[in-house]
């Protein structure tokens, strides 16, 4: 890679991101009271000096304040897999909370048993609770975990992703042993006393780590997605499920991103058998939702005992969880969007756009690789593919991606800015499959020269 010439490129697509979007500048500018300037930190994590600011959003498209219309293939960072403000959705909400009235009663809907019976259907878990976001299903199916098992720790491979769950923010260091990951911000304490870890791929580092007799729970992505798509090797995910058995240790699967693998994510497209599961963003058609499953024998084991007070003080709930607002979202989302036949559609999408990206790269003979997860779809700068997340992680190269997510954006197509993802929503048209895989070739031909 030359890189003087990327520098320039860089330089180049980052004035002309400037230029085109003086609105978005001005108000980033002014944006004094927001702590960094966004709503939320993760905003501030996009190429550029600064983000561009939303004006309208209807299905695969996305306009901001300046009135450039973008294919957005972010799709909030899965959490408009069903496409900006679905038609469906919107009428259900707008029956909630403007017509019936009650967002919020601390009061159950019916609708809520239907969610649980469709997602009973589609994952195979018996029962289930609702959240608003799968960091606090991730953080519920830990305590419950603990509670069970009677046991401490939880184990999560390295650079895997689950929120901002304390216990899985630990990555395998230089010397092979766990540490506290990069960038951790206020953590409550040594992160090695709640959590062990081990690589993605890696079934014997698995197993001296559950031999120590000390997890509770394995909490994992059936596919590595935060950190590019790390896809697992043939009888990996059988072997976990194995060693989790042996050593007493129930498996939680967060299917939040991996929900891109099907109806049912990779859990039903491959079969497996976690003892609890976690997902969100996507269930609710952008309104706030996550959920978790519990297969049934561990939910009796859980509602027969005594001394846990799961009704109050179990930090299984909060006051807006499972709000009807939240269910009837989650309901016109599962049953009339993100449907069986929608996740077909969404699949032969991301198969044409994972062939594009294909034809690009090897137009160049460039050591990068694809990986495809159902919709979802993923490049890196490495080949063969990483097989664990540490491999994913030093993969990584900012300005390279910089100016690949510029030089599309500048040109009306959004990724997702974390790292190179491609997510289809019922809305995506191969046309968009098809304007990425000119302008993605495009900046290929200038990068390389």
């Amino acid at each position: 890679m030359d890189r003087t010439r990327l520098h320039q490129l860089l330089a180049r697509e980052s004035a002309e991101a400037e230029r085109r979007n003086p609105r978005s500048k001005e108000a980033y500018g002014r944006a004094d009271h927001l702590f960094g300037r966004v709503p939320m930190t993760w905003m501030n994590k996009t190429a550029g000096a600064f983000p561009r600011y939303l004006a309208t959003a209807r299905g695969a498209r996305v306009t901001d304040i300046d009135g450039h219309e973008y294919v957005d293939f972010c799709l909030g960072d899965t959490g408009a897999m069903a496409g900006h403000s679905p038609a469906v959705v919107a009428e259900a909400v707008h029956r909630r909370f403007a017509e019936l009235g009650g967002a919020t009663a601390m009061l159950p809907t019916e609708d809520a048993e239907w969610v649980g019976a469709e997602l009973t259907r589609r994952f195979g878990l018996a029962r289930w609770s609702f959240s608003l976001t799968a960091t606090d299903a991730n953080r519920w199916a830990i305590r419950l975990a603990r509670a069970v098992t009677g046991r401490s720790k939880i184990l999560v491979n390295s650079y895997s992703y689950h929120g901002s769950v304390d216990e899985s923010l630990i990555v395998v260091g230089p010397d092979g042993q766990g540490t506290a990951r990069p960038g951790n911000v206020g953590a409550p304490c040594d992160v090695t006393l709640t959590s062990r870890v081990a690589e993605f791929n890696d079934l014997a580092q698995l197993e001296r780590e559950l031999a120590h007799g000390d997890v509770a729970a394995v909490l994992m992505e059936p596919a590595l997605t935060n950190i590019g798509i790390v896809l697992p090797e043939p009888g990996y995910l059988t072997g976990v499920r194995e060693l989790t058995r042996q050593y007493g240790t129930l498996l939680i699967n967060d299917e939040t991103h991996t929900f891109s693998a099907g109806p049912g994510g990779c859990t039903s497209a491959w079969d497996l058998e976690p003892d609890l599961l976690t997902i969100g963003k996507a269930i609710g058609g952008g309104i706030p939702a996550g959920a978790y499953g519990l297969a049934a024998d561990l939910a009796e084991r859980l509602l027969g005992r005594d001394d846990l007070d799961l009704v109050d003080m179990g930090g299984v709930g909060g006051t807006l969880a499972g709000n009807a607002l939240s269910v009837a979202a989650m309901r016109a989302t599962l049953e009339h969007v993100l449907t069986d036949e929608a996740f077909a559609h969404m699949a032969k999408l991301s198969e044409r756009f994972e062939a594009g990206v294909r034809a690009g790269i090897a137009a160049h003979a460039l050591p990068w690789s694809v990986s495809r997860l159902g919709a979802r779809t993923e490049y890196r700068f490495a080949d063969p593919a990483p097989r664990t997340g540490t491999e994913s992680e030093a993969a990584g190269d900012t300005e390279l991606e910089d100016f690949l997510h510029l030089y599309l954006a500048n040109r009306g197509i959004l990724l997702t800015p974390f790292h190179n993802m491609a997510l289809m929503c019922p809305d995506t048209t191969e046309a968009d499959v098809d304007t990425h895989t000119a302008l993605f070739a495009a900046a290929l031909a200038e990068l390389t020269g």
